[in-house]
């Protein structure tokens, strides 16, 4: 009797297991299936949704499409450096890593003084809140996966 209770038990754990899995793939495919878009087709995306999001009218539809397209533009050239510097296996140095933090942060405070200049008091809310819900996502996925890469490594 103890024996099937143990192995019922495991069954379940084993099946709860790779049902998180699972959804962990789904999550992952739609953001490879979104990197298989050109960058043409992610701004157009981007901004279809946040003219739903915010209610953007045309003007401001233009406007922010000019700052997806940089904001892209910039992450396609930073992916590329970051390939590069990883197939020469070179970590970058204290001071290398504060620069590229310094310049993301710098990055950011512009990209949120741009759209507080596009966007109406209330639309810059939403987007600011749809902004912080996006990053906490991200942040327990980062963790996450920066958890990962310590044990990988060990």
């Amino acid at each position: 009797m103890k024996k099937l209770i143990i192995a019922a038990l495991l069954v379940f754990g084993i099946a709860a297991f790779a049902q998180e899995r699972k959804e962990m793939g789904k999550r992952l495919d739609r953001r490879s299936e979104m990197e298989k878009f050109s960058p043409e087709q992610r701004t157009q995306l981007m901004v279809k949704k946040m003219t739903l999001e915010l209610d953007l009218n045309t003007k401001q539809q233009e406007q922010v499409k000019q700052i997806i397209v940089e904001k892209i533009a910039k992450f396609e050239a930073m992916k590329a450096e970051h390939k590069a510097k990883k197939e020469d296996e070179k970590r970058p140095t204290i001071e290398e890593q504060f620069t590229q933090r310094n310049k993301m942060l710098d990055e950011q405070i512009a990209m949120k003084n741009n759209m507080k200049s596009i966007l109406s008091t209330e639309q810059f809310e939403k987007w600011n809140k749809l902004k912080d819900k996006f990053q906490k996502r991200q942040g327990g996925r980062k963790n996450k996966n920066e958890h990962e890469r310590e044990h990988d490594d060990k």
